[in-house]
Formats: C-alpha cells, sequence, structure tokens
C-alpha cells in the first residue's frame, strides 16, 4: 500500500528504511519507485477489497479453495455460493494473507465471478486477472493463486454435490 509522504507517495517499506520525511528527502528515483510498486486498482482494491469474508464451508452450495504460494507465504481462501437450480455463482468472498497485489487479485477475482456459471468461470486466466491489475512479473505469482482459488473452490463444489449425487449437470440432463 502507499502512503502519502509529503508531496511524493512512499512504499511504507521505503517509509521504514528512509524514515518518516522520506517523501521529502529521499533520491527521486527511489521515491519514484516507491510511488510506482502498486498500480491504482491494485491500491483501491487493497484499500477497499470487495467481498471479504467467509461462507460455513459445510454448506453444500458453497465451495471453498484455498491455496498458498510457498516462495512467498500468500495463503487465499476463495469461496463461491451457487444456486442449485442454475448452476450459476451467485455470490463469492474471500480471506487473503498476503501482499497488496495478492489481496488485490482476489478481490477483483470475486467480483468477476459472481452472477456466472461456473463452466465460465474456470476460464478466467490468471493473465486477465494481471493484466486489469497492471501487475509487474514479480507479483504475477499473485494472479496466478487467485486462478488455482476459481478452480479449486469450482472443484470442492463439483465434489460436494458428486457426493450427494446432484450435480447441476445431472439435473440439466434430467429436464
Amino acid at each position: 500500500m502507499l502512503r502519502a509522504g509529503g508531496s511524493r507517495l512512499v512504499a511504507p517499506g521505503l517509509r521504514r528504511l528512509l524514515g518518516p520525511d522520506a517523501g521529502e528527502r529521499a533520491a527521486p528515483g527511489l521515491a519514484a519507485a516507491g510511488a510506482r510498486a502498486y498500480h491504482e486498482r491494485v491500491v483501491d482494491h487493497y484499500n477497499n477489497p470487495r467481498n471479504v469474508g467467509s461462507f460455513d464451508k459445510d454448506d453444500p452450495n458453497v465451495g471453498t479453495g484455498l491455496v498458498g504460494a510457498p516462495a512467498c507465504g500468500d495463503v487465499m481462501k476463495l469461496q463461491i455460493r451457487v444456486d442449485e437450480g442454475t448452476g450459476k455463482i451467485v455470490d463469492a468472498c474471500f480471506k487473503t494473507f498476503g501482499c497488496g497485489s495478492a489481496i488485490a487479485s482476489s478481490s477483483v477475482a470475486t467480483e468477476w465471478v459472481k452472477g456466472k456459471q461456473m463452466e465460465e468461470v474456470v476460464s478466467i486466466k490468471n493473465t486477465e486477472i494481471a493484466k486489469h491489475l497492471s501487475l509487474p512479473p514479480v507479483k504475477l505469482h499473485c494472479s496466478m493463486l487467485a486462478e488455482d482459488a476459481i478452480k479449486a473452490a469450482v472443484k470442492d463444489y463439483e465434489s460436494k454435490k458428486a457426493k450427494l449425487g446432484d450435480s447441476p449437470a445431472e439435473k440439466a440432463a434430467e429436464a
């Protein structure tokens, strides 16, 4: 997250290194590098995350995807609530432990899956999320986690329905 430092924006990590008046006295290249750390969409989704929370994982209409990146320590839980009759995702939420890019990727993913069929959401690619958030290459793993979390949530939902013998595909075949 970027914080205002005088007349310049300075990332918190740079502020800790350079001191509280870092925005005033930092070398221009260093302050500018801090200001470019996150795109405004990442900052927006970090400061105002959409759909934070969780559903009951034992609810048969909820699919839960829990994924992590051992290299950086990010952990993402994304859940979907599916309408039994239509197979459409009616709600989504997330909880993420990670950097601003991971939180923003989760937030965007929950917005994008709402109102869509499960067949549609499994086609959401990390490259689309990364492009939307203007993630730099070093942060692409965050969008990969979001893609993996969506797929894991759908898989969890489908496995619950298979156990109950009442998947949306079976209902459509019966109709």
